[in-house]
């Protein structure tokens, strides 16, 4: 169990120095991107599955909840928390339309699409960010595999690469926090 908890920890670190090395213009830029969008009266929406889902959420309950600030709500919405829209689409539509059909009906031009998949290339994730893009929004993935399909097409991309999901979303946590400080501390007007 020791080996363990010290190799998971020393993953750990080794992956925050690479996000400290490679990663700081990543999250600067996408910060500056949401920031924008807000300003410009536009929407943050997010999706992803399993653990990225859970972020998704996590992120949006930030936005229009409270990081460190008060201040006013921003908008965001996570589309993996509406059972009845996934749970429809998915019966009718088949599960990879579940984000793609909510894109459809809410995400419009110079809005973000904040799009978290640690393969970078989920069926449902990436067919969302495909129509993201034609219809003139921006598209913020998080990833955890450099090259992957979600990234290429991308605005900004910020990349946790390691092969165990659970290792690019605990990186993934720490840079989505920074962003909502960063994006906070803007739209509140403090730093």
């Amino acid at each position: 169990m020791e080996k363990l908890i010290e190799s998971a920890i020393a993953r750990h670190r080794e992956m925050l120095g690479e996000m400290e090395r490679d990663g700081a213009g990543s999250i600067a830029a996408a910060a500056n991107l949401i920031v924008k969008t807000l300003k410009a009266g536009g929407t943050v929406y997010l999706c992803g599955n399993g653990g990225s889902a859970a972020d998704a959420q996590h992120i949006a309950g930030e936005m229009i909840g409270r990081f460190m600030r008060e201040r006013r709500a921003m908008a965001a919405v996570a589309l993996t928390t509406d059972t009845s829209v996934i749970t429809s689409v998915g019966n009718d539509y088949g599960y990879s339309s579940v984000f793609v059909r909510q894109v459809d009906g809410l995400v419009r031009q110079g809005d973000v699409l904040w799009a978290l998949s640690t393969s970078g290339g989920s069926p449902n994730v990436v067919e969302a960010a495909e129509l993201a893009k034609k219809k003139g929004a921006h598209v913020l993935a998080f990833t955890g595999r450099k090259g992957s399909r979600l990234e290429e097409m991308a605005d900004v991309c910020f990349c946790a690469a390691d092969d165990a999901s659970c290792r690019c979303q605990e990186i993934h946590q720490v840079a989505y926090h920074i962003i909502c400080d960063l994006v906070e501390a803007e739209m509140s007007g403090r730093q």
